[in-house]
């Protein structure tokens, strides 16, 4: 399908974090020198507290994610008020599906370097048109991800092109978004 890079980014709290990650980490080591592309242990911090997604950022990436996602306050698998904010403050690297993530928070998000989500995953994607349109008009910076439960969750990059356009992304700024996404990586692979 033409990855480059794929982060694995399972669900999880404080009941499997201490788990997941390790496991991720040590899957991923073996994996290495046998498959033709980078991938990145991670987490997708979900359904916790507000107060304490510091600490579960803090410890995600003791325990070696290279990329941290806090599952925002989309509008069809709500989490806790206050998860955007949270996760924002907690220096996450992508807050996925923020669904209708408010003004404060969106500043917060420009000034921290925040990642915000375009996502290819039904339902999530409702609120789309709104973090773009916020995105751009301020300049946070975006990525467009299959938030994929199985295989046939993933996408091309022409279907990724299209879930950005749908979203009212124009396409001049689209290449940008896919540059960004090389960027992450980059980052995740410099811890």
């Amino acid at each position: 399908m033409g990855y480059k890079a794929i982060a694995i980014t399972d669900h999880m709290d404080q009941s499997n974090m201490e788990f997941i990650i390790p496991a991720m980490v040590k899957a991923v080591a073996a994996l290495k020198d046998h498959i033709p592309i980078t991938v990145l242990p991670g987490a997708e911090i979900t359904h916790v507290p507000p107060s304490l997604i510091p600490d579960m950022v803090k410890e995600a990436r003791r325990l070696g994610a290279k990329i941290v996602v806090v599952h925002g306050e989309t509008i069809v698998e709500p989490v806790l008020e206050g998860t955007n904010r949270a996760a924002i403050e907690a220096g996450a690297d992508i807050l996925a599906h923020p669904g209708l993530i408010s003004p404060d928070d969106l500043h917060l998000a420009k000034e921290r370097g925040i990642t915000l989500e375009i996502t290819a995953r039904k339902g999530h994607s409702l609120s789309n048109g709104h973090v773009a349109r916020w995105a751009m008009q301020l300049g946070i910076p975006m990525t467009v991800n299959t938030d994929s439960h199985a295989p046939s969750d993933l996408i091309t990059r022409d279907f990724a092109r299209r879930v950005l356009l749908s979203a009212g992304i124009e396409e001049q700024k689209i290449n940008s978004i896919f540059q960004h996404a090389g960027e992450l990586v980059e980052k995740a692979l410099r811890r």
